[in-house]
């Protein structure tokens, strides 16, 4: 029974990876993520049912569309599968067994993944635009305060007082990027990069942001080593280069997604 239950929240988790690429898709062009049906961003045909099976229709499809031909990145398909499979680690960390499941397990398991979802959004898009889309980080925000105030009112969880500090800081943070840099047209993008830092510290708790940023911190020395030898191997001017942008988001959301899954298991697993 725990196998049939592993594979159903990897094909759930397959599901949500097909939402991703059309939210971080539509959300950065203003477009409706909900109401609107999927359509070829080439031909701009709609898309039927059959289309857009994950996983299985790319296959079938041999990664084009159906209308126009027009080869589909296979980044979508590679999005489903990992997807399918970080939401499967993420239910294998809290070790989810069916025949000993509770409801806090449950309601953990899912704050958990719309946790890990918001930040698949979030990283998307700013791997492509360099930017935290605040819209994406304030559902995030209202769906943590839920949790939260289930956690007071059910599990009489302790440790309030974070949680009112830290959305505290998090409002401080919105009425600064509202009030001073947008009327001084200042880039915000550490501003933003700071209200996730915020965002994360509510739900994973102050040490595994630490390890976060520690790998956050890696993966960007690690990018730059490679960058700078690939311009040494191309011989690139130094005037054609392009001015660096680092998505630091994207490092953040891929980084705090793995530690949440180790510490979980460092938690709920008796080794």
């Amino acid at each position: 029974m725990n196998i049939l239950l592993y594979i159903l929240i990897f094909i759930i988790g397959t599901l949500f990876g097909s939402f991703f690429t059309l939210a971080t898709y539509r959300i950065p062009l203003g477009q409706d993520i909900t109401h609107k049906r999927s359509y070829c961003p080439n031909c701009n045909h709609k898309l039927a049912f059959w289309d857009m099976i994950p996983i299985f229709s790319y296959i079938f499809l041999g990664g084009k569309c159906r209308y126009c031909k027009t080869k589909i990145r296979i980044r979508y398909l590679l999005l489903e599968v990992i997807t399918g499979i970080v939401f499967t680690l993420f239910a294998l960390s809290i070790n989810l067994n069916i025949y000993t499941i509770s409801l806090s397990k449950i309601l953990y398991l899912v704050f958990g993944l719309l946790y890990i979802s918001i930040l698949f959004i979030i990283a998307g898009i700013d791997k492509e635009r360099y930017e935290v889309k605040k819209n994406v980080l304030l559902v995030g925000i209202i769906i943590q305060t839920l949790y939260i105030i289930y956690l007071y009112v059910v599990e009489k969880d302790p440790n309030m007082y974070r949680y009112v500090i830290y959305l505290f800081l998090l409002c401080m943070l919105v009425l600064v990027d509202i009030n001073v840099l947008k009327k001084k047209a200042k880039a915000s993008y550490p501003v933003e990069v700071l209200m996730l830092s915020m965002y994360m510290i509510l739900f994973t708790y102050e040490w595994v942001f630490f390890m976060t940023v520690c790998f956050t911190l890696l993966a960007i020395v690690f990018y730059l080593i490679l960058r700078k030898i690939k311009f040494k191997k191309n011989v690139v001017k130094e005037d054609n280069k392009k001015e660096l942008q680092l998505p630091i988001a994207f490092y953040m959301c891929t980084a705090n997604i793995l530690c949440l899954i180790v510490t979980n298991m460092c938690a709920f697993w008796s080794f």
